[in-house]
């Protein structure tokens, strides 16, 4: 399911008649006219940080703009719109400010005059110059009105749609009160470690007040910025805007400047899908090929467990004997498995159960999966964790066995992959880490932690061996009727206030695609142990999601490469309901989410809010697969 762009510019009708330039100049502060002013905010925007930013007090007449709050609330109604990437209140058919009847403004007058003087040559040409940009288009008006209330935010992105040249955002909070930084809303500004690669953390933030702007030159690979989550039951009003590069006709257009500008600077969103930036990614989604003899047995096992199924074919049940040959669960095996897994999933009915499920949906969800007396042992250690000791924040206070996910523009989480933690205490050394090749040792990292202070990730990595064991492989490829080829697990944790990941495409290992029987899709299970509820609503987030990638309908052929880099940056994946959603699934206790995957389906866990009693903690597990059927 596509969500439209926030906002659609468009070409403006020439016959508007626009304000007289001296009625435009009275309608601002007259110190933005003053050389003097503007000169010096030239220099502290050439030298601000993490890039070329800035920000004016008392932009406009505070008596027009005090009548564009009373307009906007009596005459726009919002509705909370949610995506992977933001939550925010959004107006209906005027969220776009271009896209509003301009020949019939009665019940809008104030907001009309906003738009006329914020987009006037006058205005235009301070913009351009004070930050460096070259001329700015008045005919692509880029406008739209969002509140954001207690739990909206908006992710980390850089702005880089089209034709963008300067983004500008015009603050309407309470006039008559101050907005503190504690209410959060902030615009927040991210350093670069190289190009396209930001850090985790912010190095800037502007707490929004009244009548005050912020604006900064769309830098592609540079420019990235949030909206820092709105902690408290307060409205942070604003006019979110851009200005484009001068079209046909308007002083300073140059012919192919635009076509070219959007062929050399491919969104970020675009380039994240392409898989350009994937040597920066931690952690690397790098499936470890199984051993032959473990493939060949997990083949063996699935043959015979076919032969049985098609010799019992008329029974309405089709057992599974728990204690048969060797090619099924064995005695020994069983034993292992009930140390972990719950009885009800390992009787035969209840293999049975799960092994039809899973054959009519492609997808299990298993609560309860973990038996009582390691589920009670887990949550008390978890809880532990989440009570009694301080969760790290900045990227530069995690400590092993954790690492920080990188890019923030991609995801954003606490994850312990089974590899060293080398080069992980400052960010910008992980590039030592690009060409380094290292399979995942969880028993090793296991040995050298202390086990005292590190008692919950202790019994957290002794459930990843026993999912990398070949006898949970062995029940898995039961369930599935599929063999697994590969294998990754990671632990995570997703902090209040701060984690998620964006909606993407799941990777194939090219290795395997030659095959017999490889599967074009990849088999993931989602072990959730968060220990607090809350989660159910979604409200505060946290909850995973799959959903069918409608992107690419359409006639790709009839789009223009500037059509097609605008849906690449500008539409989102919904996360509300429809068609486009398969599964979602809130973040639970002891539920085993199990999914085969193909590359048609988008997944994302849904940022988490700082309401959020606990962080959500997971066990992820992705396998390459091949099918043993003949008919496969």
């Amino acid at each position: 399911m596509k969500r439209k762009a926030p906002s659609n510019p468009v070409n403006l009708p020439q016959k508007q008649a626009s304000l007289e330039e001296d009625k435009v100049k009275g309608l601002f502060n007259k110190k933005i006219w003053d050389p003097k002013f503007q000169n010096e905010l030239k220099n502290e925007i050439a030298e601000a940080k993490p890039y070329n930013w800035g920000t004016i007090r008392d932009l406009v007449d505070d008596e027009l703009l005090r009548a564009v709050r009373k307009e906007i609330e009596t005459e726009i109604h919002f509705t909370k719109k949610e995506t992977d990437i933001y939550k925010v209140n959004q107006s209906g058919d005027l969220a776009n400010l271009a896209g509003l009847d301009w020949n019939d403004l009665s019940r809008l007058p104030n907001l009309y005059k906003l738009r006329q003087i914020l987009y006037s040559e006058v205005y235009r040409d301070v913009i351009a110059h004070v930050t460096g940009s070259g001329k700015l288009s008045g005919q692509k008006a880029d406008m739209s009105i969002n509140t954001y209330t207690k739990g909206c935010h908006l992710l980390t992105h850089d702005d880089v749609i089209g034709s963008r040249r300067i983004s500008f955002i015009l603050y309407l909070p309470d006039p008559d009160r101050t907005w503190k930084s504690h209410y959060g809303g902030g615009l927040r500004l991210f350093d670069s470690i190289i190009p396209n690669v930001p850090y985790s953390d912010p190095c800037a933030k502007l707490v929004p007040q009244f009548n005050q702007i912020a604006f900064f030159k769309v830098q592609p690979g540079f420019s990235f910025h949030d909206v820092e989550e709105v902690k408290v039951d307060k409205h942070r009003l604003s006019i979110q805007g851009w200005y484009h590069i001068p079209q046909k006709g308007e002083d300073g257009f140059i012919p192919g400047e635009e076509e070219a500008w959007v062929q050399t600077n491919t969104s970020t969103l675009a380039q994240l899908e392409s898989n350009v930036l994937q040597d920066y990614e931690f952690p690397k989604f790098e499936r470890d090929i199984l051993p032959y003899h473990q493939v060949k047995h997990f083949e063996k096992v699935l043959d015979a467990n076919e032969a049985e199924r098609h010799d019992d074919k008329d029974k309405e049940v089709t057992p599974v004997s728990a204690f048969s040959d060797e090619h099924q669960l064995s005695k020994h095996e069983m034993e292992y498995l009930t140390q972990y897994i719950s009885h009800e999933y390992l009787s035969n009915e209840g293999i049975v159960k799960l092994q039809n499920k899973f054959l009519e949906d492609s997808a299990l969800q298993i609560e309860s999966f973990l038996n009582d007396s390691k589920s009670e042992l887990m949550k008390k250690l978890i809880k532990g964790n989440e009570l009694e000791k301080d969760c790290p924040y900045a990227a530069k206070d995690v400590k092993s066995p954790w690492k920080t996910a990188v890019p923030p523009h991609k995801w954003r989480y606490l994850y312990i992959d089974g590899k060293s933690h080398e080069n992980f205490q400052n960010e910008a050394d992980i590039l030592a880490n690009l060409n380094r090749e290292e399979l995942q040792n969880f028993e090793l990292l296991k040995q050298t932690l202390n086990k005292k202070e590190n008692e919950a990730e202790t019994e957290l990595i002794d459930l990843v061996e026993f999912f990398k064991s070949t006898i949970f492989k062995k029940y898995l490829a039961l369930l599935t009727s599929l063999c697994p080829l590969s294998e990754q697990v990671l632990i995570r944790r997703f902090r209040p206030g701060e984690d998620f990941t964006l909606a993407t495409k799941c990777q194939l290992n090219e290795l395997l695609k030659n095959v017999d029987g490889f599967v074009d899709s990849v088999l993931e299970g989602t072990l959730c142990l968060t220990p607090f509820d809350g989660w159910e609503s979604g409200e505060v987030g946290g909850y995973e999601l799959y959903m069918a990638d409608n992107d690419d309908e359409g006639d790709e052929e009839s789009k223009t490469q500037l059509d097609r880099d605008v849906e690449d940056a500008a539409v989102y994946r919904a996360d509300d309901s429809g068609d486009s959603v398969l599964i979602n699934s809130s973040a639970s206790w002891n539920t085993f989410n199990l999914v085969l995957r193909d590359e048609t389906v988008l997944e994302f866990v849904k940022y988490v809010s700082w309401s959020a009693k606990s962080s959500r903690w997971d066990i992820k597990m992705q396998w390459d697969v091949k099918s043993t059927e003949a008919d496969e």
